[in-house]
């Protein structure tokens, strides 16, 4: 039972670059982006054949981050330039990005298991593997953490956390919403294809479908979070996002533990997550129901 606990911490970790890239869409930009279904796995393609053509870990990582950039500036394009509904405009993206994942690895999997990644040199080491593989996740989400917990303290990202909450308010002080929505999603999806790399990596191949039901394991991680940290400022809600990623693999291990089928874990994650919104809006319309009664 005690070895679920270092297999959810490095999920958990390093899926939570996930957790914070969707974090940025949802929860600052009120935008609901839907593009990470594809650039999740657009960063496991571009790194995996970077890597299987021979390029050096650390470059195709960077550059697996760069390409999904990119694609959320573009859904940022759709959403603001062409007007797309936002939402379409993240459905349009990530349908796009499938066909691109595919011609990019020319397959629907690379394996990396003979390959040369950012954890090879770790394999090495005469200690388990799970140790330094943690510790690397967990440098890698503090960072990222504290890299936007310093941005959105900043004036742009000031100016990215209005647009988010009145668009129209910040819109009339001259700023330039369009341009901070779509960087917005850039930096989100950034983030998002970062942590595609460095799992197809992790996992030893990069597959087309990977990124299936990750928004729904996303919004998960940060409604498990903020359940028991309330996101009151900007550090509370990125730490969140973090510890509800980990929370959220150990109660999927502890599932599959007690015998919970792995064909069954989208459906055990949509419900969880079902239940977590449901139960709020319950409890209100209960108070709302007794309050009319003291009338």
């Amino acid at each position: 039972m005690l070895n679920i606990i270092p297999i959810s911490l490095e999920q958990g970790l390093s899926y939570a670059l996930v957790a914070l890239g969707i974090a940025l869409t949802f929860r600052v930009l009120s935008f609901p982006d839907l593009t990470v279904e594809g650039s999740f796995p657009l960063g496991g393609a571009v790194a995996a054949r970077l890597i299987f053509d021979g390029m050096d870990p650390v470059f195709a990582t960077t550059i697996a981050v760069c390409v999904g950039f990119l694609a959320g500036c573009l859904t940022g394009v759709f959403a603001t330039k062409f007007k797309i509904n936002s939402l379409l405009a993240g459905i349009l993206m990530m349908t796009i990005l499938y066909s691109v994942n595919l011609r990019i690895m020319g397959r629907a999997n690379i394996p990396l298991l003979n390959e040369r990644t950012i954890f090879t040199s770790m394999e090495a080491w005469d200690i388990s593997r799970d140790i330094p593989v943690i510790i690397f996740f967990f440098i890698v989400a503090a960072l990222s953490k504290i890299v936007i917990d310093v941005f959105l303290h900043t004036e742009y990202g000031l100016g990215l956390r209005a647009t988010g909450d009145n668009e129209q308010m910040i819109r009339s002080l001259g700023v330039n919403t369009d341009t901070s929505t779509i960087f917005g999603l850039g930096l989100s999806n950034a983030l998002v294809a970062l942590g595609g790399a460095m799992i197809a990596q992790d996992q030893g191949f990069s597959d087309v479908g990977m990124g299936i039901g990750i928004i729904v394991a996303g919004l998960a991680s940060i409604i498990i979070g903020e359940a028991l940290i309330r996101p009151v400022t900007v550090v509370k809600m990125t730490f969140a996002a973090v510890m509800g990623s980990v929370l959220y693999r150990f109660i999927i291990a502890l599932g599959m533990r007690l015998g919970l089928a792995p064909t069954d874990l989208k459906m055990a994650t949509g419900v969880m997550v079902v239940l977590a919104l449901a139960i709020p809006a319950m409890k209100g319309e209960k108070e709302k129901k007794v309050n009319l009664r003291g009338v």
